[in-house]
């Protein structure tokens, strides 16, 4: 009989739940059981007297076979694979027998911090089918070398069975193109638990049990190894067949080395398949909403129905009911906006705003005299609210449903004094539904979630807003076929190719794993130089600003290594409210944001409302398509004081020749000389006599194809690719139906750009972008290939476009352009920059 199994801690620190592992496959116990160290001190000693099985190729896992056969995986950080041993120093081998206590590795904590995804440590049993943890230390700090775990043999059974039955042995070659790493691996040991049979995998005098993930690893098979599968006990020879099969149809990582034979019978099913209705290749295409790549297990929130009775109990006993329910959110709104970023304060402002609508509150009271209840007077209230909203088809409008929907939910849980059942999140969750509410993100562990993808909702929604402020790669508009994804189904979330990837395959998932540990080390280096300007391969200097709607977004700009704001929205000081700032109002804003980029450059975007953005004391008469009526500049010459008054306050900025203006939307020669003439009349007003730029967004598709008459007058050009992609290809951004078809590197709208850059050069006036494309990593060869010579990006991403400048050289970039615009849809444009930065030469 084997005995029981006691596990120290292999060094000091806290000792935490698997399951708050910041990653999927040890905190879904894919690997095996067992506890997190978050450690306090630099070195990994032996849990108990064992072997080493094997010391991984990058120094930062160990595994070690004790003797009662309990195999132990101890994985210093979390893709810490990346830095390839760079931190660590090793003190045993394969095959060396070690005491409890030895050193087994060292590392540079200082340097994993820095550079891994978390400190954290799994300490797995990988073969829990022989073992199981009847005793376990956590949540708390421990020594190194005191009690972490116990372990007691399952049974006899597991070792009584290799010695009964049959027996079956089988040479292969092994097909895949990168051996039997780790998830080959965990799939050949998922199909032999399978079998009753004890089975194994043998390379010369190596021998690993094919149950266990981490000994097959140990084997270090590689491509065209010659391997004896062998199986001993009642179901011997199907196993060995399945096991065979499974490994010579090369499970997505390459193509067989021998003809796949017809089976008698299916194998069994490692993975669920993929779901009928998804797409075959199981890539679901949605809409970026917030950037990243995540990895995780699909969990679908479903807010369930509450139903309401029609019939009330008394006028006064329902009112006063509705009064408390309201109080009761309106508490909870406030609580809750005391902390977070803008954005949320932001969100919850507007969700206050809305209970206090007496539209609203009245509907509800109406229905209450009629003799219904507090609950279905208030569903009506709002749901007629939502249809009519609806029915208007203007996205700004739409995008409050959602608002709308979520307070109705809230006002209803609390009439029925029930709470929003909390959701159970593991670490490495990917949140599915059909639209995701405001408040349910509000209230999840921003920890526990990796990412969310949703059926419809558009891109510029609140919850869209709400995820990117809080970090959480997110897709939208995904459609119908979301439905279809599995609960715990493994997913590759990448927000900024806008596929949500399900089931993927091993070579899919560690490409998706080494992507995300390669991506934190490239941001990481960008952030160390993002205060270094942005000099090309060949010596060409570009201009790397960042986007501002306020002072903190300017702090942050100069923390992020902006060397100016491109473009600051000025409509932050014209929306929600009764009347229009005052000329003193906006100039101590405007200096105050100039103060805060400590002399930096600022563009500063005159009023661009109209279309999606509307103010109450602008009542823009209804339009039929408003995204074509009164928009940006039209709006200033139909309201000319209030144009007067903004350039006034912007002149007044010191030192006069930071700030240079920049007019939206303008789509003719006269709309630019109308602006002039104002600002002349202004600076005339203020005794200034020196030049100011004033600057043209291009937005339209008339402005791109006159460029040059523009740039004959403006100072200089910058385009706006969000509004330019959707004239362009006459598609609204906010409609989810056209949403995944929206992609500023559409071939229309680099040629739109190529034709800006090629009339500004007439002129020699420089074109900046400033649209959501500066932000977009793959854009940044082409645009500087087509002459762009400033981006104006979102805060957080300037330091890695500044990278990614560094890395190019504008002979390459010019040649790439051209090869661009010759491509015939954006897809093809992506997959040839990939294919240009991927290639050996660079850029």
């Amino acid at each position: 009989m084997v005995s029981n199994l006691v596990l120290t801690a292999p060094l000091r620190g806290w000792i935490a739940p698997l399951e708050e592992t910041p990653d999927a496959v040890f905190a879904e116990r894919m690997l095996g059981d067992g506890l997190a160290i978050d450690p306090l001190d630099s070195t990994l000693h032996a849990p108990c007297d064992a072997t080493v099985v094997n010391v991984h190729r990058a120094c930062h896992a160990v595994t070690l076979r004790a003797a009662n056969g309990a195999e132990i995986l101890m994985h210093i950080g979390l893709e810490t694979v990346a830095l390839n041993g760079e931190g660590f120093e090793v003190f045993v081998q394969d095959g060396q027998s070690v005491k409890a206590g030895d050193r087994l590795i060292s590392f540079d904590l200082d340097l994993l911090a820095q550079r891994a995804r978390s400190l954290i440590t799994p300490v797995v049993i990988t073969n829990l089918e022989a073992f199981q943890i009847v005793r376990r230390d956590q949540d708390r700090e421990v020594a190194a070398g005191a009690f972490l775990m116990e372990l007691a043999p399952v049974g006899d059974a597991v070792v009584a069975a290799a010695g009964a039955g049959e027996e079956a042995l089988r040479e292969i070659v092994v097909p895949l193109a990168h051996g039997i790493h780790a998830r080959p691996a965990a799939r050949i040991a998922e199909a032999a638990k399978t079998f009753d049979a004890e089975t194994a995998l043998v390379i010369g005098a190596r021998r690993a049990n094919a149950r266990s993930p981490v000994g097959l690893m140990s084997l270090a098979v590689r491509h065209g190894d010659v391997v004896q599968l062998q199986a001993s006990g009642p179901d011997a020879s199907a196993a060995v067949a399945a096991l065979a099969e499974l490994i010579e149809s090369g499970m997505g990582e390459g193509a067989p080395l021998i003809a796949k034979a017809p089976a008698a019978s299916a194998p069994p099913q490692v993975e669920p398949s993929t779901p009928a209705d998804l797409p075959r290749d199981g890539v679901l295409k949605g809409v970026l909403a917030a950037p990243g790549l995540a990895i995780g297990k699909a969990v679908r929130l479903a807010a369930a129905e509450i139903v309401v009775r029609e019939a009330g109990e008394g006028r006064a006993q329902e009112e006063a009911a509705l009064a408390a329910a309201l109080q009761k959110v309106r508490t909870r709104i406030g609580k809750a906006a005391e902390t977070g970023d803008k954005a949320r304060k932001a969100i919850l402002a507007a969700h206050h705003a809305f209970l206090d609508d007496p539209e609203l509150t009245a509907g509800a009271r109406r229905l209450i005299a009629e003799g219904r209840s507090a609950g279905f007077a208030w569903r009506q209230s709002v749901g007629g609210y939502v249809e009519a909203l609806r029915a208007l088809g203007d996205r700004r409008m739409a995008e409050r449903v959602d608002d709308l929907i979520d307070l109705e939910r809230q006002v209803l849980r609390a009439l029925s004094g029930e709470e929003e059942a909390d959701a159970t999140l593991a670490p490495g969750s990917i949140l599915l539904a059909d639209e995701l509410l405001p408040s349910q993100l509000m209230d999840v562990d921003p920890a526990a979630v990796a990412g969310f993808a949703t059926a419809r909702g558009g891109p510029t929604s609140h919850v869209a807003i709400l995820a990117a402020a809080m970090g959480i790669p997110a897709l939208v508009a995904l459609g119908g076929a979301l439905s279809k994804v599995k609960d715990g189904a493994t997913l590759i979330l990448d927000a900024d190719a806008a596929t949500l990837r399900v089931a993927p395959d091993a070579k899919a998932l560690e490409a998706a794993q080494m992507g995300l540990a390669r991506r934190q080390e490239l941001k990481a280096a960008a952030k160390a130089a993002a205060h270094q300007p942005a000099v090309t391969l060949d010596g060409a200097r570009i201009e790397v600003f960042a986007n501002t709607g306020s002072v903190a977004d300017a702090q942050t700009a100069v923390a992020n290594g902006a060397e100016g704001s491109g473009l600051l929205r000025t409509e932050f000081l014209f929306l929600d409210r009764e009347t229009p700032p005052d000329e003193d109002e906006q100039a101590r804003q405007y200096q105050a944001i100039a103060d805060a980029l400590d002399g930096r450059p600022l563009i500063i975007r005159t009023l661009d409302v109209g279309g999606d953005k509307a103010a109450p004391y602008l009542p823009i008469p209804a339009e039929e398509n408003p995204a074509l009526g009164l928009r940006g500049v039209r709006v200033s010459l139909w309201r000319p004081h209030l144009l007067k008054t903004q350039l006034r306050a912007i002149l007044r900025v010191v030192p006069l020749g930071q700030c240079k203006i920049m007019v939206p939307m303008v789509a003719s020669l006269d709309e630019l000389r109308a602006v002039r003439a104002v600002l002349e009349e202004a600076k005339r007003e203020l005794g200034i006599t020196e030049r100011v730029e004033l600057g043209v967004m291009i937005e339209t598709p008339a402005a791109a194809v006159t460029a040059d008459l523009l740039a004959a007058e403006a100072d200089f050009l910058s385009v706006g690719t969000n509004d330019l992609t959707q004239y362009v290809l006459a598609m609204d951004r906010g409609n989810p139906e056209l949403a995944a078809g929206i992609d500023a590197l559409h071939p229309a709208v680099l040629r739109m750009i190529d034709q800006t850059c090629k009339g500004a050069a007439k002129h020699q006036r420089w074109v900046g972008v400033c649209g959501g494309l500066a932000s977009d990593l793959d854009a940044t060869p082409i645009l500087l290939g087509l002459g762009v010579t400033e981006l104006s990006t979102t805060a957080s991403i300037a330091p890695e476009v500044k990278a990614r400048v560094r890395m190019l050289s504008l002979e390459t970039c010019r040649a790439l352009a051209a090869q661009a615009l010759e491509q015939t849809s954006p897809d093809a444009i992506r997959a040839l920059v990939q294919t240009h930065l991927n290639a050996p030469h660079g850029a």
